[in-house]
C-alpha cells in the first residue's frame, strides 16, 4: 500500500512538473517573434463566433427560467418589483461566467483535444518540428490566447441574453415595460458586481486553452488516446472553473464585498 502511495504521489508531482514546463513554455513561445496573426484570428473565430449561437441561447434560457422560478417566491412577499435586479445580480456575478465557461470546456476544450490529440498521432507535431517549424507557437499560443480573449466576450454575451430571457420570463405571467425592466436590472449593479466577474472569465478561459492543448499535446500514441485527451480536457477544465471561481467568490467576498 505504502508503494501504491508513493508510485501515486509521484505520478501527481510529475503531472505537475509536466505541466509547469508546457505553461513555461507557452509563456515564453508568446513574446517570441514571428507571432501567428493569422491563425491567432482563425481560432478567435473558430471559439468565438461558433460558439455564439449556444452560449446566446443558454444565456436567454438562464434568464428566462431564473424569471419565471422567481417570480412566484418574490410575489408572495410583495417584491416582485426586485425581480430585475435579482436576475442581473445573479447572472453577472456567478451564473453566466461559470456556465459560459462550462459550455466552453465542453465544446472548445474538447475540440482542442481532440484536434492536437490526432495531429500528435499522426506525427503531424513532430513533422513541424522536424521541419524547423515551431508546433508550440503556431498550435498551442494562438489557442490559449484565443480562449483567453474570447470566453469574456461569450460571457458578455451570454449576460445579454439573459437580460433578455428575463424580460421575456417577466412578461409572461406579467407586464413590464421594457425601460422600466432594464432600468431596473442596471440599476441593480454596481462596479463591484462587473469588474471582480470579468476578471475571473480570463482565468476561465486561459485554464480551457492550456488544460485542452495541454491534453492534446501530450496524448498517447493511438487513436484510443485522442477520445481521451477529449473527454480528459472536457472533465479537467470543468474542475478547474468550479475551483477557480470558489477562490475567486471568495476572495471577492473578503476584498471587495465587505
Amino acid at each position: 500500500m505504502a508503494s501504491n502511495i508513493r508510485s501515486g504521489l509521484k505520478n501527481i508531482l510529475e503531472s505537475i512538473g509536466d505541466q509547469a514546463a508546457f505553461f513555461s513554455s507557452f509563456i515564453k513561445n508568446i513574446f517570441k517573434s514571428g507571432f501567428e496573426w493569422n491563425e491567432f484570428g482563425r481560432q478567435c473565430y473558430t471559439i468565438g463566433y461558433r460558439s455564439f449561437g449556444i452560449v446566446a441561447l443558454t444565456g436567454f434560457v438562464l434568464g428566462f427560467v431564473l424569471t419565471l422560478q422567481s417570480l412566484p417566491t418574490l410575489k408572495q412577499f410583495g417584491a416582485s418589483g426586485f425581480v430585475p435586479s435579482m436576475v442581473s445580480i445573479s447572472v453577472v456575478r456567478e451564473i453566466g461566467p461559470v456556465i459560459t465557461a462550462l459550455i466552453c470546456a465542453g465544446k472548445v476544450a474538447s475540440s482542442i483535444g481532440a484536434e492536437l490529440g490526432s495531429m500528435k498521432v499522426t506525427e503531424q507535431i513532430d513533422s513541424m518540428e522536424v521541419s524547423g517549424a515551431n508546433p508550440v507557437q503556431y498550435l498551442v499560443v494562438t489557442k490559449i490566447l484565443a480562449c483567453f480573449l474570447m470566453i469574456p466576450l461569450l460571457t458578455m454575451v451570454a449576460d445579454g441574453m439573459a437580460f433578455i430571457g428575463g424580460f421575456a420570463g417577466i412578461n409572461a405571467t406579467s407586464s413590464m415595460s421594457a425601460i422600466l425592466y432594464f432600468r431596473k436590472s442596471f440599476d441593480g449593479l454596481d462596479f463591484s458586481d462587473l469588474f471582480p466577474a470579468v476578471i475571473k472569465t480570463f482565468f476561465f478561459g486561459l485554464t480551457i486553452g492550456f488544460v485542452g492543448c495541454y491534453k492534446g499535446f501530450n496524448s498517447n500514441k493511438g487513436t484510443a488516446s485522442v477520445g481521451l485527451a477529449a473527454n480528459s480536457a472536457v472533465v479537467t477544465a470543468s474542475v478547474w472553473i468550479i475551483v477557480i471561481d470558489a477562490i475567486a467568490v471568495q476572495l471577492t467576498s473578503m476584498l471587495v464585498y465587505n
